[in-house]
């Protein structure tokens, strides 16, 4: 199927793997010419061969941290030299730790905020030059379901990515008839990385085993177990969920979703 996103440009941060990946891997697949991002410099670049070749799409790596605040501007200006502009922003990071509320100082929720806000913050605000240029501009915003229904022991994530929702949400309404689209996208219990080390942290505070939360976990599912990354991305033999959230079209210009 053609979801007509081919040669558009795109910035996927935090793709190295897990959701982000996926997302990369999929636009790619479609044609999408995609820059990654990721912490390390050499599993970024590693990822980035391993796209280009199974795609055949063209692929830049750009390493650096989303919390730093020097780090959005720079990777939104090397992605659009790169490629020559940018039509498509998704802002993706790891979430903040798992704990309590008397368990986190001053200092974790600052660096919760730089991750799970900010990093969305500054990285819209550096690409909107960009996409004011672009005919497919879409920015999507990759939070929790944690948004619309608190996650036990997860303070941190609960309350600053209802922020993040929040922002998008405002966007849409303020540069929807510049023709930017905004979307967020909710994800629910998925097995990746993250998910594991949440699992982990669950299973130390119920003293119980890995296996026991995850399958736990699985229980409360429709469907009977987690997702799977590339269901996040393609909702199996449904169109790509990111390329439908980017052409999506409210009657503002923008949206909210909760997929």
């Amino acid at each position: 199927m053609d979801l007509h996103l081919k040669e558009l440009r795109a910035l996927v941060t935090g793709s190295s793997r897990g959701l982000g990946y996926a997302v990369a891997f999929a636009l790619a697949q479609e044609g999408c010419r995609v820059a990654i991002n990721g912490r390390e410099e050499a599993k970024v670049s590693a990822t980035a061969r391993r796209l280009a070749a199974e795609t055949g799409a063209q692929v830049i790596a750009l390493a650096g941290d989303v919390s730093d605040p020097d780090v959005p501007e720079r990777l939104v200006g090397e992605s659009a030299r790169a490629l020559g502009g940018l039509d498509i922003l998704i802002t993706n990071a790891g979430g903040p730790p798992a704990g309590a509320f008397e368990s986190f100082n001053e200092a974790a929720w600052q660096k919760a905020i730089d991750l799970s806000l900010l990093s969305h913050v500054r990285l819209i605000r550096a690409a909107l030059p960009h996409l004011k240029q672009s005919k497919f501009a879409s920015v999507l915003t990759v939070t929790s379901y944690s948004v619309k229904q608190p996650i036990p022991n997860l303070v941190l994530s609960n309350s600053i990515r209802a922020a993040t929702a929040g922002l998008t949400k405002s966007l849409a309404l303020e540069l929807g008839m510049a023709g930017i689209r905004f979307n967020s996208i909710l994800p629910g219990w998925t097995e990746t990385e993250r998910v594991y080390e949440l699992m982990k942290s669950r299973a130390a505070l119920n003293h119980t085993t890995l296996e026991e939360e995850i399958a736990n976990q699985s229980r409360e599912s429709p469907l009977g177990r987690m997702g799977q990354p590339e269901e996040f991305a393609k909702r199996g033999r449904l169109p790509g969920l990111a390329s439908r959230l980017l052409h999506y079209r409210s009657p503002d210009g923008g949206g909210w979703r909760d997929d």
